[in-house]
């Protein structure tokens, strides 16, 4: 495993100057950023963030008002999509973050939280577990609907809006899975790697089940492999950049030479950084090149399925279905017509696309929980746009997504299934006669 003690020193800290020198402040940016569009305030803009950037990296001192806009950020690279200048915003916000990270100072109990948080529990399986029980016992103790209650009469405030984002636990959790390989139905197409994540193990055990049978229904032999662990993406949204690196080393020594043909993830936030793996580690002369050639095996479930011929023998799903663009699936990936084809591939759906699908619902990593009242005002938004199109089915890319869109629904909706596009196929499938 790399040093990582100096690594920091090496690459130095801050969005790059050739990054920064790529932004001509056009302002064709400001309709794609959630935050502009809440606020209108030009410092809570990409173009806005950009001009503070280049402040700190001429000299200016790191301000609380700089935290503060930076931090408002959802980092759903919205703007680069809407760039004509290809501004990396998306690094550019990742390494201000870890600037910021790297000169700020926390009290004990923050730190001893973080460290908890980050290194204890994404990292641990066991710690995982433990807490995913803990949860499913306060969810079948009737606790957690009593505690969504309460916030719905908003007795609770903030605390309220945050138990309506908590996730569920799924036992038997996915955790059991890791290690094994699954033969395909019929004939060997594809041999393919499935990364499982951290707390998608817990959460959303059902999903990467569904995904492993979608998969083998396609041909593929799914090897589940042993030593994967969490992919590093909500550590680097947090500026916790060498932490990151660790787990992307860990992910490469367990899976890199295996022999398969696609290494797969059903987590767009997560797809997104393991693609990017190339671009962490380029500054680790041993990981570099094996990080390259882990990013050019990375392939969304949707991509995935997308650019294969897909098995014909779905059944019925009698629906109408919406999709949601996950941010890092649209515009980290560029994936934005793989979804919607696999949907309308399905006999029964009836496809309605929804306005301004594009633009994030306010998820983004752990943005709802600490931004919560941004994220909240931006589902609100959202969930008027999902509303518009009457559908029943309310399918995206990301776990992250679905989990706000599930309280989309809770406090805006109309009684909408919140689904993975991969897990409307595997209804499909179960349906086919």
């Amino acid at each position: 495993m790399a040093d990582f003690t100096v690594l920091s020193e090496k690459t130095g800290l801050g969005p790059r100057q050739f990054d920064l020198d790529r932004c001509v402040h056009c302002g064709l940016c400001l309709n794609a950023c959630p935050t502009y569009r809440e606020l209108g305030l030009e410092m809570d803009s990409p173009r806005g963030r950009v001009y503070q950037m280049v402040q700190v990296a001429n000299g200016t001192p790191i301000s609380d008002s700089y935290r503060e806009h930076i931090g408002l950020c959802l980092a759903c690279r919205g703007c680069e999509s809407a760039c004509p200048s290809g501004v990396r915003y998306g690094r550019m916000v990742e390494d201000a973050r870890a600037e910021l990270e790297a000169h700020t100072h926390r009290g004990w109990f923050a730190r001893k939280l973080r460290r908890l948080v980050f290194v204890r529990l994404l990292q641990s399986r066991g710690a995982l577990s433990v807490a995913g029980t803990l949860l499913y016992l306060f969810e079948v103790s009737g606790l957690k609907a009593l505690a969504r209650g309460l916030g719905q009469l908003k007795l609770l405030g903030l605390l309220g809006d945050l138990q309506q984002l908590t996730p569920s636990a799924e036992p038997p959790f996915f955790f059991s899975q890791i290690g094994r390989t699954f033969p395909p139905e019929g004939e060997r197409r594809h041999r393919v790697a499935f990364l499982a994540g951290c707390i998608a193990n817990v959460s959303f055990a059902r999903l990467n089940e569904a995904t492993v049978r979608v998969l083998q229904r396609n041909g593929c032999e799914v090897v589940v492999p042993e030593g994967q662990g969490c992919c590093g993406a909500l550590h680097l949204h947090a500026g916790m950049r060498d932490e990151a690196r660790k787990l992307a080393c860990r992910n490469i020594d367990a899976i890199l030479g295996g022999g398969f043909d696609a290494i797969i993830t059903n987590a767009a936030g997560c797809g997104s950084t393991l693609k990017e793996y190339g671009e962490l580690l380029e500054d680790l002369p041993e990981y570099a090149e094996k990080a390259r050639q882990f990013s050019s095996l990375m392939r969304d479930i949707t991509e995935f399925l997308g650019g294969i011929a897909l098995n014909p023998k779905l059944g019925r799903v009698d629906a109408v279905v919406t999709y949601q663009d996950s941010c890092h699936l649209a515009h980290g990936q560029h994936i934005r017509q793989a979804p919607r084809q696999l949907l309308a591939a399905i006999p029964g759906v009836t496809f309605r696309e929804m306005p301004s699908a594009d633009i994030c619902c306010g998820s983004a990593g752990i943005y709802n929980v600490v931004q919560n009242e941004m994220a909240m005002r931006i589902l609100q938004h959202k969930m008027e746009t999902v509303n518009a199109t009457q559908a029943e089915i309310i399918a995206t890319a990301n776990p992250g997504c679905m989990l706000q869109l599930q309280a989309g629904v809770r406090l805006h909706g109309s009684g909408q299934r919140v689904m993975h596009v991969v897990e409307v196929l595997d209804l499909a499938y179960k349906n086919a006669k």
